[in-house]
């Protein structure tokens, strides 16, 4: 995280915004709660040390399982640091959330964000499949078009 606001430091606080999903959604939080940005989170991680605590350990990356990673138990802790907390500015969040992950539960996801833009989703999954449908809400609420 200290690379992450050390990266975005000169960023123009009026024009940045972050997004992110899962682990993601959590520091964009964090980014969000340190620079006051905008954030739109998808699916966000809101106990990444509770729910990443019992994969302590080696594992194989997702993406080439020949790859191997150790994931320790101070990792954790450092998470567990990072929690940001009540959200400043929660109006300055749009989160969208897939009633449907399965990976994480949706009502914790709903109850991080009081006060935030939220946009629940029916059904769905973890990797918000069918995303496009959402792109039209997400770049308004950052002030983007297409």
């Amino acid at each position: 995280m200290d690379l992450v606001l050390h990266g975005v430091a000169d960023w123009p606080r009026d024009r940045m915004a972050v997004i992110g999903s899962s682990l993601g959604g959590f520091y964009a939080t964090c980014v969000a709660q340190a620079t006051g940005c905008p954030a739109v989170v998808l699916n966000p991680a809101v106990h990444p040390a509770r729910d990443l605590a019992r994969h302590i350990g080696e594992h194989a990356a997702w993406h080439d399982p020949h790859q191997r990673f150790f994931f320790a138990p101070g990792f954790v802790d450092e998470l567990r640091a990072l929690e940001p907390g009540p959200l400043a500015q929660p109006s300055r969040i749009l989160a969208v959330i897939a009633k449907g992950d399965e990976v994480l539960d949706w009502r914790e996801m709903v109850a991080r964000y009081p006060g935030a833009q939220l946009r629940l989703l029916e059904g769905g999954d973890h990797a918000l499949s069918g995303f496009e449908a959402q792109m039209d809400e997400v770049l308004g609420f950052l002030q983007l078009s297409r």
